[in-house]
């Protein structure tokens, strides 16, 4: 996963080598990845924790939990000490006070922390540990309320991320968001801490409450392929390339959707990789279809067919 990640990073430029990158780690699974694989990755990192005060002994425990793992990382390692940041919030009056959902509340107490922290810090980023379960997720559950093509897209690698000010508007954080985790799955993420780097993670009781709607879905999709997660998130980030197009916006995810409408009658399935290899210029790459072969020479997509498979 490690060389996976680093080769996202590089092909989406969401960080350079040796940047100072502020990690939120909540303790979980996804953000106790993340935090290890920038980490071993050579970034400098710094990492804020969030207490919500909202589970009791539970938040006291992930936060006791993150302090430990922070130590374990600063008594092991001779690279630059990781700094922690751990931050307290009255989520419930905050949500009162803003007349908003308390999954909303913690959204915007945490970001606009996150943003004030990472210029404290003079930090490049702030990482978060979204993979691609979640955009599976986030598609599915809009899908189900109702939505527009915006509610169809994707989260994008990087992106500009927001708070929300005192006039309970929305307005555009500081330091850049980025997802390095958007080319993986969560079971993917189970293996690597599991039986890889044998790291322990806590878990979130209220995430096996299906009252809510998003562990409702979260259930669901632990029934698909990995194949089908991988399948609904690439389809999440083809809509972001179609709205950029639409906008006349000259994305990677607008270039890519290019790529898809040239090769599309080849059903080619692999058209993300093609797309990185013709962007890296890796002359002589072949990607087969079940007709087709695709051959890169002098930057173009040769297309040749072949037998199909048995």
């Amino acid at each position: 996963m490690l060389r996976r990640v680093q080769q996202y990073i590089r092909d989406h430029q969401l960080l350079s080598p040796q940047d100072k990158v502020l990690v939120c780690v909540s303790g979980g699974a996804d953000s106790v990845a993340l935090l290890d694989v920038l980490r071993r990755g050579g970034y400098e990192c710094v990492v804020a924790h969030c207490n919500f005060n909202l589970r009791k002994q539970e938040s006291d425990r992930d936060e006791q939990f993150v302090r430990l793992l922070v130590d374990e990382y600063n008594k092991t390692s001779v690279q630059t000490p990781v700094k922690l940041f751990v931050k307290h919030f009255d989520t419930i009056s905050y949500a009162k006070a803003n007349h908003i959902s308390i999954e909303m509340a913690a959204r915007d107490l945490r970001y606009s922390w996150f943003d004030q922290l990472a210029l404290e810090q003079q930090c490049r980023a702030i990482a978060v540990a979204h993979h691609q379960n979640d955009q599976a997720e986030t598609l599915l559950l809009n899908l189900k309320r109702g939505t527009g093509l915006r509610g169809l897209a994707g989260m994008r690698p990087k992106s500009n991320g927001w708070n929300r000010d005192m006039d309970n508007q929305h307005s555009k954080s500081h330091t850049p968001i980025i997802r390095p985790l958007l080319c993986t799955t969560r079971d993917y993420i189970l293996h690597y801490l599991r039986d890889i780097r044998h790291i322990q993670w806590v878990e979130d009781s209220t995430n096996s409450d299906t009252s809510f709607q998003r562990n409702a879905i979260r259930q669901q999709l632990a029934t698909y392929t990995k194949a089908e997660i991988q399948h609904m998130a690439q389809t999440a980030s083809r809509v972001q390339g179609y709205i950029d197009m639409l906008n006349a916006v000259d994305s990677q995810e607008a270039q890519m959707v290019r790529l898809y409408e040239e090769l599309r009658e080849y059903n080619f399935p692999e058209i993300e990789k093609m797309f990185y290899a013709q962007k890296r210029g890796e002359g002589g790459k072949i990607f087969y279809a079940d007709y087709y072969t695709a051959t890169l020479k002098k930057g173009q997509w040769i297309i040749q067919p072949r037998e199909p498979k048995n």
